[in-house]
């Protein structure tokens, strides 16, 4: 199966592409499988959160550094209220070494809720930078250390890290620094191809999804520990 997700951020496109269900009559978004909530435009009373607190689809909801406790249990109520397991995907994006400060903040306020949720990990859009080059880049290893730090504290705290969120590509494209191949300030220029964001290119992707695969490795060797 193959699915689809973007972020709801242009409201007009998001509504033209919106569909009754014939079964349930409520509405969906045809615009993905799965829509998500920007960390810029989760207010609780904005559009935004209106529009997609409206729509049958699974819901993301990005959570950096200036998520409240109170406001993110405001928003949780509003786009689950019914509490519908797989509802609901909350995605933090806090940047490397913030992890520790914020995550375990917002895990407390969903365990005080009760509330049924995923947790994803976006290490990209809170480690973007401005190289020495002049061009926007993300330092291959603050994207490693944030997502090594979102397994950690799911590790201290208990609870499940339910997915990762990165934008890459198959192209030997150089938009973010390091890595095996260490790419370098200077070699952003050489093929930066993104029209928006830089992705990580197929050497780092790969680098990246040994260290989840060995993540979850670990904690299903820890799982099977305590159950003997």
């Amino acid at each position: 199966d193959f699915y689809t997700s973007h972020e709801a951020l242009l409201l007009e496109y998001e509504e033209a592409l919106c569909r009754v269900d014939s079964i349930t009559g409520q509405n969906v978004a045809g615009s993905g499988h799965m829509i998500w909530i920007g960390d810029r435009t989760r207010q609780p009373d904005g559009a935004h959160v209106e529009f997609c607190r409206g729509v049958l689809n699974p819901i993301g909801l990005k959570c950096g550094p200036s998520t409240t406790a109170e406001d993110l249990k405001v928003l949780m109520a509003k786009l689950n209220p019914a509490n519908e397991a797989g509802r609901l995907t909350l995605i933090a994006r806090f940047g490397a070494g913030k992890v520790g400060d914020h995550l375990p903040r917002l895990i407390k306020a969903v365990q005080e809720e009760g509330a049924n949720v995923v947790w994803s990990c976006d290490p990209m859009h809170g480690n973007t930078i401005k190289s020495s080059s002049g061009y926007k880049t993300r330092p291959f290893d603050s994207v490693l250390r944030e997502v090594r730090e979102f397994f950690g504290i799911h590790k201290a705290e208990g609870t499940i890290p339910g997915g990762v969120h990165f934008e890459m590509t198959g192209k030997d494209v150089t938009e973010c620094t390091g890595g095996l191949r260490a790419v370098t300030d200077e070699d952003l220029s050489d093929r930066y191809h993104t029209a928006c964001d830089p992705r990580l290119n197929a050497s780092q992707s790969l680098e990246l999804a040994f260290l989840v695969a060995e993540e979850l490795t670990a904690r299903r060797e820890a799982q099977r520990r305590v159950a003997m």
